[in-house]
Formats: C-alpha cells, sequence, structure tokens
C-alpha cells in the first residue's frame, strides 16, 4: 500500500519473460504466443497471448485469469496459511523480493494449486518515504549487480511449478521524486525503466518460459514504460481508490500491452479527508469490504487488457497498517476477506462471519478527553451469525510520534454496545480502535479519532500569555517551527517550544510582578526531558530550584510544588530522546 507523492508511504512494511520474438510481436502491436519449446520445462510454461485488446494470459496452454493476494506472512509460515489461501479462490500471490529463502513458499504455492508472481526489489523502491537512492545514469556498480543478481534466482528457481512470472521493481518511478527533481528527474526516471528493459532481457534469456513484468504507482510510469522497455511482456499497476479510472489512462496512453493490477482495495490513508482532528478519516470495516468488491469489478471489466489483479494485502500485522489493509490481522478474518474469497469464487457455503459495526461515536472526540481519564465508546454491532460478542478498545499514536503499535486498553463492557477504557496520558490525537470477536475466528474492527488534552488544573494558570525567553529554539519550517518560547505559554495545544538538540536548555517566563503559585504543568510533546529543575527567581538572574525530576517519562507533568517569584524557568538537565525538548505549555497555576 503506497501512497502517491502526496505523502511518505505508511504503514507497510510488507514489502515477472517470453522470448525476444513474443516481445518483437508485441512492438509491432500484437502478442504472438511462442511454439512450446521442444524440451519441456519442469515448471509451467506462461505466455501472454492474443491481440491489441484481446490479450489473455495462458498456463501451459490453458486461459488464466490471475485472482490474487499480495503476500504477507512469512516463508517460514507458507505451507500454515496457504490451504487458507487456496480456499479463498486465490489462485496467485505476489511477492517484493526474492532470494535464497522463497524455495519454501514456491512450494508450498505449488501444492495447493497457487502460484507465485515472484518480485525483484529495486531502489527507491515503495513510494515516498522508502530511501535508497541510486542514480540510475552513473551507478554502473548497483546496476551490475542486480542484472547479476536477480537472473541467478530466476535460473534457480525457473523450473519450480510455483512460478508464475517475474516482476522487477515496485513503485521506484514514482520514488525516484525523492532523489531527484526537475530534468534530472526524467533523466533518472528514463534510465531507471531503460535498466527495467535490461534486466527484463537478461531474464528471457535465462527463463523464456513465463513472463516479465514491472510495477509501479499508478499509470504515470507508463509512458516511461511504453519509451524505454519494450521487452516487458505486460505492465503492473498499483492503484487503490482510483482502480476504476485504469482502464480510462490505459485507452488515453494508447498502449499496446496489457496489465495486471499488482496491488489493490479499499481507499488508502492518502485518498481520504480528513477529519475533524485533522487526521485521515478511515474506510470502515464495510466500505473496505466494499472497496475489494468495487476493484475487482473494474478489473474484470476491462476484458482482453487488464489480465487480473493481486489485492492487497493476505496479511496478518495487527497495527496501524494492518488494521487499515490486512484481510485477517492477528490471524482474525474480517468482512474484506470475505468479499475477496466472494469476488474470486471460493466455496461461501457454511462460513461463519464476522461481526458488523454500523457505527462508532467517541464521546469528546474533538473536544478532548482528558489525558488519563475514562473515555466513552458507543457502539452499533451485529453478528450475523448470533455469536457471541467480545470487544477490546485499542489505541495507536501514530500521529503523535510515529509508532504504528497498537495499544489495548483494559475495557468495560457496558451492555449494548457501549464500553469504556482510560486513554493514554501522553496529550495528542489518537485512533481508538474496537475491535469485536466473535469467538469464531472472526473480527469486527472500527477506528475513530480522539484528542486527549491536558487536565485541568485548579486555579488560574498565571503564566498564559505572559512575556516568555528560552535558551534556543528550533526555526525550521519542516518540523512545523518556528517553535518559540511564547508558544508555551499561549494556551494552545497546537502550538509549542522546541529548543536544540543539546542539554541543557532552559525556558523562562516573566510573571511581571512576584507571584506565589502552587502547581506547575508540563504538557510534553514526544521530545520531552527525562530531568529537569523548576526554578524561581525575583531578577531573573538569580535561581531558587523549587522541584527536581529525574524520571520524567514525557507525558503530561501535573507537580504540586509551592514557589514564589516573579520569574518561573523550566531547566531541562536531560533529554529523554536524542531530540531537544519540545513542549506543549508551560502552565504555572495560582
Amino acid at each position: 500500500m503506497h501512497r502517491p507523492p502526496t505523502r511518505a508511504s505508511v504503514a507497510r512494511s510488507a514489502k515477472r519473460a517470453v522470448a525476444p520474438v513474443a516481445t518483437a510481436a508485441m512492438l509491432a502491436g500484437a502478442l504472438i504466443g511462442l511454439q512450446a519449446p521442444a524440451a519441456q520445462a519442469a515448471g509451467s510454461v506462461v505466455k501472454v497471448t492474443g491481440s491489441q485488446g484481446n490479450w489473455q494470459l495462458t498456463v501451459d496452454g490453458a486461459p488464466y485469469q490471475i485472482k490474487g493476494l499480495t503476500w504477507g506472512p512469512s516463508v517460514a509460515d507458507a505451507a500454515k496459511y496457504m490451504p487458507d489461501v487456496a480456499s479463498m479462490g486465490v489462485n496467485t500471490i505476489r511477492t517484493w523480493g526474492t532470494d535464497a529463502t522463497s524455495a519454501p513458499l514456491l512450494d508450498a504455492a505449488a501444492a495447493n494449486g497457487v502460484k507465485v508472481i515472484a518480485g525483484f526489489w529495486l531502489q527507491p523502491g515503495g513510494g515516498p518515504g522508502a530511501g535508497g537512492c541510486v542514480n540510475y545514469l552513473t551507478d554502473t556498480t548497483y546496476k551490475n549487480d542486480m542484472l547479476a543478481e536477480f537472473p541467478k534466482w530466476v535460473d534457480t528457481y525457473k523450473d519450480n511449478p510455483g512460478v508464475l512470472m517475474w516482476n522487477v521493481g515496485n513503485e521506484s518511478v514514482l520514488g525516484l521524486q525523492n532523489c531527484y527533481s526537475g530534468d534530472e528527474l526524467e533523466r533518472q526516471r528514463d534510465a531507471y525503466t531503460t535498466f527495467v528493459n535490461d534486466v527484463a532481457k537478461k531474464i528471457h534469456s535465462v527463463d523464456p518460459n513465463h513472463p516479465v513484468t514491472s510495477t509501479d504507482a499508478w499509470t504515470g510510469a507508463w509512458p516511461y514504460y511504453k519509451k524505454n522497455a519494450p521487452d516487458l511482456d505486460l505492465y503492473a499497476v498499483n492503484s487503490y481508490n482510483a482502480v476504476c479510472d485504469i482502464k480510462n489512462t490505459w485507452e488515453q496512453g494508447g498502449y499496446t500491452k496489457p496489465y495486471i493490477v499488482t496491488e489493490t482495495g479499499p481507499a488508502g490513508e492518502w485518498e481520504v479527508p480528513d477529519d475533524a482532528n485533522g487526521v485521515p478519516d478511515e474506510p470502515t470495516d464495510v466500505q473496505k469490504a466494499e472497496g475489494y468488491t468495487k476493484a475487482w469489478s473494474c478489473i474484470t471489466g476491462h476484458q482482453g487488457v487488464a489480465l487480473g489483479a493481486t489485492m492487497f494485502h493476505y496479511g496478518t500485522e495487527n497495527d496501524f497498517g494492518g488494521v487499515w489493509f490486512n484481510l485477517l490481522p492477528d490471524g482474525l478474518k474480517r468482512l474484506s476477506y470475505y468479499a475477496v474469497k466472494q469476488a474470486y469464487g471460493g466455496n461461501t457455503a457454511g462460513d461463519n462471519t464476522p461481526p458488523r459495526i454500523t457505527d462508532m461515536v467517541v464521546n469528546g472526540a474533538t473536544d478532548g478527553v482528558a489525558a488519563g481519564s475514562d473515555v466513552t465508546v458507543s457502539t452499533k454491532t451485529t453478528d450475523p451469525d448470533g455469536d457471541q460478542i467480545t470487544y477490546q478498545l485499542l489505541f495507536s499514536s501514530n500521529y503523535i510520534d510515529g509508532d504504528k503499535g497498537l495499544v489495548p486498553a483494559a475495557t468495560t463492557d457496558h451492555g449494548n454496545g457501549t464500553l469504556t477504557a482510560k486513554v493514554p496520558d501522553k496529550i495528542g490525537v489518537y485512533k481508538v480502535y474496537v475491535k469485536a470477536t466473535d469467538g469464531k475466528g472472526n473480527v469486527g474492527i472500527e477506528t475513530k479519532s480522539l484528542k486527549v488534552v491536558a487536565p485541568k488544573p485548579a486555579g488560574t494558570n498565571v503564566a498564559q500569555g505572559k512575556p516568555a525567553t528560552a535558551s534556543t529554539f528550533q526555526t525550521d519550517p519542516t518540523g512545523g517551527c518556528p517553535c518559540t518560547a511564547a508558544d508555551a505559554v499561549d494556551g494552545n495545544l497546537g502550538t509549542r517550544w522546541s529548543s536544540e538538540w543539546a542539554d541543557p536548555q532552559w525556558l523562562q517566563v516573566d510573571l511581571g510582578t512576584s507571584t506565589s503559585f502552587n502547581h506547575v504543568q508540563l504538557a510534553w510533546e514526544s521530545a520531552y526531558a527525562k530531568g529537569y529543575d523548576i526554578q524561581t527567581s525575583d531578577d531573573g538572574q538569580n535561581w531558587t530550584t523549587v522541584k527536581s525530576v529525574t524520571d520524567g517519562n514525557g507525558n503530561v507533568d501535573d507537580i504540586d510544588v509551592n514557589g514564589t517569584g516573579r520569574y518561573v524557568r523550566l531547566l531541562g538537565t536531560a533529554r529523554g530522546t536524542g531530540y531537544g525538548y519540545s513542549l506543549y505549555e508551560f502552565g504555572v497555576y495560582h
């Protein structure tokens, strides 16, 4: 699941040869099937056959429509999961890498009547944020290494009956924009797709019995392949909510090769509007299931050109990205699992299907719930099979600190789908998840955002709006700054003071006159202080420490402390991270 140029990729960590005669035929505007070699290979002979707009894939001469899923589990678990994959009506899986560890996966697939689109990874694959810049004009060492590496594994596995085709690269035409811009970006994209063609030719020379393709994000890469990669047997594209637009772009682009869709499904994080808390509004379970159904309908609707799809994703990760896209997070089957099974013609007789959550309301979601207090979540949930439903609330801080894990919370079920749990004690916008399980291996999952705010201390914040200064402050706009001292006393949890990355650092506020206080509240961002002092002064020069902390954890620090002074200072002595000190609010209460 990879997003377009507007953002770095999510979530996701999961991460094709026909002889030259056929390639020449493609360049002439038609694909002509090859005669089978005199000595039949041990593996299948796979071909792209037909003519312009009337192509098909064949396996040992029989028509083959790819009904696939991208593969998530480890190779070691291939034999465990492959029977389930086959039971869904799936005949193909797609991988992103092929190497010495791939044999058990290919063998398990073949043993269950499933074939593999075996991938080869090229930098900077994976779209924005994937990293790994290569200069495809000058880096001959990298290119020669890959030209040797990939055909080696093709030769190793070409006779394995699990192989369907070879897939060179994943979203690198898109990803190159993280490395280059302007005219140089265009030169690199031409050079990259030319190199893909070199790889395709080399694979063809080693294995004339399996096609070669190359995947990129959306169809913007196809003009480069059309110009520079004539030896590809077909194109491949990753497209989610926009999958139904592929047919039109293929027709408008004047392409002369068929394609497959190598990733698709419901709308991704990059394709949905933000909610009231400013985070992407994740589709519901029902909408996700409908997304797979819609995608398959549009792919099969482009007859003679779209040769099938490997939809995203047969994965079991139970994290932020896993809940967005996996068909069976934590091994539990969702509505999307059954939607894909139905689309591919798997036997659904007797299936026990998941609970359906048709509504979810988080009390105080936008007004804010105080850190460490209880939140109430109301749902409307039914189970079509009448199974007893068990609920669990979980939280994700992905939009605060990039942590994609889901943290379970002790959940109280009040009946009728009403649940309560204690929210995290760090402020920011969280995702709160409801998992409804039926005890039969199925799960319904819904998620909404929740703003967690600092608790309101008693008394008056005498520091709010007063003049503030600091030892240093960050100015880099790429980090959402400048983040000045004044931003920590403005009463707005959406702004912050952020220091340079060094110890010690300080932030002080001028109360205007000597003032007594009995409480200090520090609302930390993810870059917090592990050690700090609260100090007072009447002249801004000579300081008295009224509180020392050595075990700060970066959450909301509510400190009962008696002090008097015109100036109150936070002196950071030990950072809790490798970054600086970052403070949303420095509250001094009287």
